[in-house]
């Protein structure tokens, strides 16, 4: 399940811009609620290239679909962080936007409000076989589950990267829009994949079953590895039916975890690229989330 030593990373993906309200205790309904407001450069795919980017080791590069409204701004922003970007910009639909809710409590729990614009708008035109040109390795956006043309592109994407030999790994992305979508048609679009990277919520929703341990391992009787997310609880390695390992989680002081999830996955990817074994990996993810949500927003800071 490695790439070819030296090869890229190319991350398909959302490219959002981020709104982050950072608020403390519960919203006051009707009336005003005080809070911190921030936008940035934000979106799930775009947050993983920005994090293997930052870990380094690789190239990375990065697809994904923003409209005219802020395309030569998030092409800048990912730039600054060492991602080559490829932008297909749309002439109609707008850069998605994902309001971000975030309760500065101890835990800094998010929680989105999402308007996904261009982003779900890839469809088959947008892919080329050249694209896997020097990759070693192919990292898919969960979100490109959530619609019809998105749906499309994927299924062209993974029969290429399979003729070639690329493995591919996915990160269901949205517990809310998984339920949405349905766990058995989810399972049926990413048994294909190499490596399933699902966070608790989604490891339990696409099996079933309430307890994590035995979410990953089901899992793992579909897809080759799957890891499983924990938040503040690390991460587990399963291959095979069973938990192989369960990785800790390296000590942060929550700020905003928008993005930790990311910056777990783009850690654990170039990490992989470089060698390492998927356990390795883990724990090189567990220390790119904490250091995310010591952050406000999803990105890594820019490159020196």
């Amino acid at each position: 399940m490695r790439g070819s030593p030296g090869g890229a990373l190319l991350v398909v993906g959302d490219v959002i811009t981020d709104v982050v309200a950072r608020h403390r205790g519960p919203l006051a309904s009707g009336t005003d609620t005080a809070a911190v407001i921030r936008t940035v450069p934000g979106g799930a795919g775009a947050n993983v290239a920005c994090w293997a980017a930052h870990w380094g080791g690789a190239e990375v590069r990065l697809l994904g679909r923003v409209g005219a409204d802020a395309a030569a701004w998030h092409e800048r922003e990912l730039a600054a962080r060492g991602v080559r970007a490829r932008l297909v910009v749309d002439s109609d639909a707008p850069t998605g936007t994902v309001i971000c809710l975030v309760d500065t409590g101890a835990t800094a729990e998010r929680t989105f409000l999402t308007d996904s614009g261009a982003s779900l708008l890839l469809d088959p035109a947008d892919w080329s076989d050249e694209l896997l040109d020097g990759v070693a390795r192919l990292h898919l956006s969960g979100y490109l589950l959530f619609s019809e043309p998105s749906r499309a592109f994927l299924a062209v994407a993974m029969k290429s990267a399979r003729a070639r030999g690329v493995p591919v790994s996915l990160d269901p992305a949205s517990a809310g829009f998984l339920a949405e979508l349905g766990a058995d048609r989810a399972l049926a679009l990413v048994e294909a994949v190499d490596v399933l990277l699902p966070s608790r919520d989604e490891a339990c929703l696409l099996t079933g079953l309430p307890d994590a341990a035995d979410a990953a391992a089901a899992l793992s009787r579909r897809v080759p590895l799957v890891v499983a997310k924990l938040g503040a609880d690390g991460a587990l390695v399963a291959r095979g039916g069973a938990v192989h390992a369960h990785v800790p989680s390296a000590p942060a002081t929550p700020t905003d975890t928008t993005g930790a999830g990311d910056a777990f996955t783009g850690a654990f990817l170039t990490s992989l690229l470089q060698g390492a074994d998927p356990e390795q990996a883990a724990g090189e993810g567990c220390r790119a989330g904490a250091l995310a949500v010591e952050r406000v927003g999803g990105r890594p800071p820019p490159a020196d």
